[in-house]
């Protein structure tokens, strides 16, 4: 099928950005431990929700470098 006119395909090379917090999750040893606290919370809460919100800026860039 072809493409029409005025209607290009765009690179998904950015899609592998999510591959970082994948790795980064998968990689409990690097997160496991309690110190340095932030606001009375320990690193490994924390550190996953930066990940999570890291994610979803991510998601953001992709979407809008694809639309």
């Amino acid at each position: 099928m072809a493409i029409p006119p005025g209607q290009q395909t765009k690179p998904h090379w950015l899609r592998v950005l999510f591959v970082l917090p994948f790795i980064a999750m998968l990689w409990v040893s690097s997160y496991n431990r309690l110190t340095p606290e932030l606001f009375g919370f320990p690193f490994f809460f924390w550190y996953q929700l930066l990940w999570v919100i890291v994610s979803a800026a991510l998601a953001g860039i992709i979407y809008k470098a694809e639309h």
